[in-house]
């Protein structure tokens, strides 16, 4: 080997259980459904229905696994109200509500490249045709 140059130890299994929970936390946030719904919630409490109804093509079955899930992972809290019929509300938490400022960063830059990514992806496909 040459000087200054060393061979980085094997990952330890310590590292390897942070990268398995990092990466549950990036499937979780990542997901579109829950993107969607950081942002519906984003100016306040809403019902079920008024979330389906402002993301639109999400199933009543995937919301309710997605809710649970970001219930779950405190990123949203469901309060029920005692009245007939039932009425319950899904609000963020404060950790819900620090993902705003990363998805509005994500969103912005999204915003921007997409004319690149768009013109990367003919190109490419493109390319692909011709070889075929």
């Amino acid at each position: 080997m040459p000087d200054g140059v060393s061979i980085p130890p094997a990952p330890h299994e310590d590292d390897r259980q942070r990268c398995r929970a990092l990466g549950a936390v990036l499937d979780r946030i990542g997901d579109k459904w829950v993107v969607m719904v950081v942002g519906a919630l984003s100016n306040g409490p809403m019902r079920f229905n008024a979330i389906k109804r402002m993301i639109g093509g999400v199933s009543q079955r995937m919301l309710t696994l997605t809710l649970r899930g970001m219930e779950r992972d405190g990123l949203v809290t469901r309060t029920q109200f005692p009245t007939i019929p039932p009425r319950v509300d899904y609000e963020l938490t404060p950790l819900g509500q620090s993902l705003l400022g990363p998805l509005l960063t994500l969103s912005e830059w999204a915003t921007a490249n997409l004319a690149t990514i768009e013109a990367s992806r003919a190109l490419h496909d493109q390319a692909d045709t011709e070889a075929a």
